[in-house]
């Protein structure tokens, strides 16, 4: 890993101030925090700026969460073909994109499109996970849960045949974290049973697009993404034990990359 961590010096371009942009399209009127905890977890993992794109119906709450963060919005409430251009746009802003946290009753063919349009990164998360998804996935990185898992093995049979069928990496979280590039598999070594809270899946898919815009391949974001959230998790665990929330967690990102 330590070797990941150089190639993570090597690509960022700290001497020359420019860490990468990364965008993310999420959240709803049940989930109106999700994109904002990917978007903060991404400007701790070094990414210089971070925006998020809602509906108009949760801009003034996700625009709460911090200065820090460039909030945009999409009209109404549901992500579907009328903020695709406006997704789209994101993207060319972007050197890395989130799409799914928080993310309910999105129209599928209004991801598909977005993510066939867009051409940096993308790291497909939560319910904008679709193993039907008739699209170019050979530029994502897909951050499954259990539940999303379970969808695509009955797509597929198995993460791997996803991964070798598709050419995309598959970032699996659990009691331990699963990695599929190219049909094999890696496991992460770091984490905590604390990590089980509400927002951490959110805050990895934040992570590893900060790591894609820096200029990581996907495999190695994948990879070290999920050992810098074990990390940090570890870290929050020994001040918080079982009361860790996702927020402590991405404070302790620079922690961990330090």
């Amino acid at each position: 890993m330590e070797g990941l961590l150089e190639t993570l010096s090597d690509v960022s371009g700290v001497s020359t101030g420019d860490n990468g942009q990364v965008g993310v399209i999420g959240g709803s009127v049940e989930y109106p925090n999700q994109p904002a905890i990917s978007a903060m977890a991404a400007l701790r993992t070094g990414t210089d700026d971070a925006e998020a794109l809602v509906s108009e119906e949760i801009h003034p709450i996700v625009a709460s969460h911090s200065p820090n963060l460039l909030v945009d919005r999409f009209a109404g409430v549901q992500f579907d073909e009328s903020a695709v251009d406006r997704a789209v746009e994101l993207g060319e802003w972007s050197d890395a994109v989130v799409i799914g946290p928080g993310l309910v009753d999105a129209e599928s063919d209004a991801i598909r499109e977005t993510i066939t349009r867009i051409d940096v990164p993308v790291v497909v998360d939560a319910l904008a996970i679709d193993p039907g998804m008739e699209a170019d996935l050979s530029n994502t990185v897909f951050t499954p849960a259990s539940e999303e898992a379970e969808w695509i093995t009955e797509a597929y049979g198995s993460i791997e045949e996803l991964s070798e069928e598709t050419d995309a990496v598959v970032a699996l979280t659990g009691d331990v974290d699963t990695i599929v590039a190219d049909g094999e598999r890696t496991t992460n070594e770091t984490g905590t049973s604390a990590l089980t809270v509400a927002g951490t899946g959110d805050t990895m898919a934040g992570i590893i697009a900060s790591l894609l815009g820096q200029g990581m391949d996907r495999a190695d974001a994948a990879e070290l993404g999920a050992w810098i959230l074990g990390k940090s998790g570890e870290l929050a665990s020994a001040e918080y034990g079982k009361g860790v929330v996702a927020t402590d967690v991405i404070e302790r990102i620079p922690k961990t990359i330090h």
